[in-house]
């Protein structure tokens, strides 16, 4: 009985498509060819700027899941986020998993990363991404409370180490699983990165050859 209560919370804890409580989207069902792209982690000062000079050469919109704690670190990348038009999202102040932690503690994590956040002058729409997609009882529920949706992906080319360390294996990745209304997760914050942000540009041409248009989560999220 015990192995199965705890294979049912892990697979409840990783799902990426339920909750127990609360808004949850890790797509939208649409026939249009939209999609967003979603960039986890940071900001880091060291590589910031390069990933927003791909998203203005390449004419897209963006939605930046930033920890509370990169976000007071570096408040000017913050700034140059928002003000190049991207939309950004809380991913807690740590990024540490929360499951098994105080419910108070689970709070502070959201409203820390918030505050940071809107002090670093961000005032548009904060969906929110757990650290790692996980999630038990109590974030949903807290979540729920604040009308907070919580956003997932259904296009992780890093899931596979053999995809993720090769660039080009991350552009045809993408390319083969995305779907109209998909929201795709990428890591481009840190040096270990490096072949996703080599991909960034290529993963934005082959979606628009395909016909995609790209659109922030909040644009996606007025589709359902």
């Amino acid at each position: 009985m015990l192995l199965l209560v705890l294979a049912g919370g892990w697979k409840l804890g990783n799902a990426r498509t339920f909750q127990v409580a609360g808004d949850l989207v890790h797509r939208i069902d649409t026939t249009d060819k939209v999609v967003a792209l979603t960039l986890d982690d940071g900001p880091t000062p060291a590589f910031t700027r390069e990933v927003l000079q791909v998203l203005r050469d390449k004419g897209v919109p963006a939605t930046f899941y930033l920890t509370g704690r990169e976000a007071a670190t570096s408040p000017d990348s913050v700034k140059a986020i928002y003000t190049a038009g991207h939309e950004i999202g809380n991913h807690s102040y740590h990024h540490k998993r929360l499951v098994f932690m105080p419910a108070a503690d689970i709070r502070a994590e959201v409203e820390r990363s918030e505050l940071a956040l809107r002090t670093a002058g961000y005032t548009g729409p904060l969906t929110f991404r757990p650290p790692h997609g996980k999630k038990l009882f109590y974030l949903p529920w807290y979540l729920e409370s604040r009308a907070i949706t919580t956003v997932m992906w259904d296009v992780d080319p890093e899931q596979s180490d053999d995809i993720g360390r090769d660039p080009a294996k991350i552009v045809r990745f993408v390319g083969e699983q995305a779907r109209p209304g998909s929201i795709i997760l990428m890591h481009v914050m840190y040096q270990a990165r490096g072949p996703s942000r080599a991909a960034l540009p290529g993963v934005i041409d082959e979606l628009k050859r395909q016909g995609y248009r790209f659109v922030t989560v909040s644009e996606l999220l007025k589709r359902r």
